[in-house]
């Protein structure tokens, strides 16, 4: 086995996890890779993530005049959603995708890109919003740790919950978008259910994880014995 297979079988960890639009994924992503220009890299692909996520932080400091911005900031989340599903697809289809780099870069962009969208909000928001959108930030960060702490566990990284994966969190940030520009106080009303509901999910996510790996444990110590 090559040194890059080995790699790739450590980084790839298995992905596991169904959302709803996983498979109309797989289909888009069997169409369009063939199709992406030689000259656009897998690593273009990647750092574009970065523009995306600058425009979305104007965008909401434009929002405050014009709250009209925020479409700009949806068609950023579409844009990222795309070079997101793509850039690893196009490393595996040419056999050219810096796996180590990729699987660092991809990761820590997504979660630059979730706190772009969470820094716009906060530059239209107002009063005790601004505040609560730290502890959402917070808990949110909270479920990319629990992703990458059970992947050195397990081996396993598990990408979706109960059907909800990244495309759904996409989907719903561009339905929020929408909602407050027909109605700016939505933002308002919509913070704190959100984070009573993603902390009472996570809660859940974490008890879940500790006992599949608590299992894992005494498996193996029965094995030893």
């Amino acid at each position: 086995m090559s040194a890059q297979q080995s790699a790739n079988q450590i980084l790839d960890q298995q992905k596991i996890g169904t959302w709803l639009f996983a498979k109309s994924e797989q289909r888009i992503i069997r169409k369009i890779v063939p199709k992406i220009p030689h000259w656009i890299q897998t690593y273009h692909l990647t750092l574009l993530t970065v523009l995306w996520s600058g425009v979305i932080i104007l965008s909401g400091w434009l929002g405050r005049g014009n709250i009209a911005w925020l479409w700009v900031s949806s068609l950023m989340i579409a844009c990222q959603y795309f070079t997101d599903i793509l850039d690893g697809a196009l490393g595996r289809f040419r056999n050219t995708g810096l796996i180590k780099w990729g699987y660092y870069m991809d990761h820590f962009l997504d979660y630059l890109f979730f706190c772009s969208i969470l820094i716009s909000y906060s530059l239209i928001s107002s009063g005790y919003s601004t505040y609560l959108l730290f502890f959402v930030m917070a808990v949110f960060g909270a479920y990319m740790v629990n992703t990458f702490l059970s992947c050195q566990a397990t081996n396993k990284l598990k990408i979706g919950y109960f059907r909800i994966g990244p495309t759904e969190i996409r989907i719903a940030f561009i339905i929020i978008n929408a909602l407050i520009i027909f109605d700016q106080t939505y933002l308002k009303k919509t913070i704190p259910f959100v984070l009573a509901v993603s902390f009472i999910v996570l809660s859940i996510i974490v008890f879940r994880t500790q006992r599949y790996i608590w299992k894992i444990d005494m498996a193996n110590k029965t094995t030893l014995k």
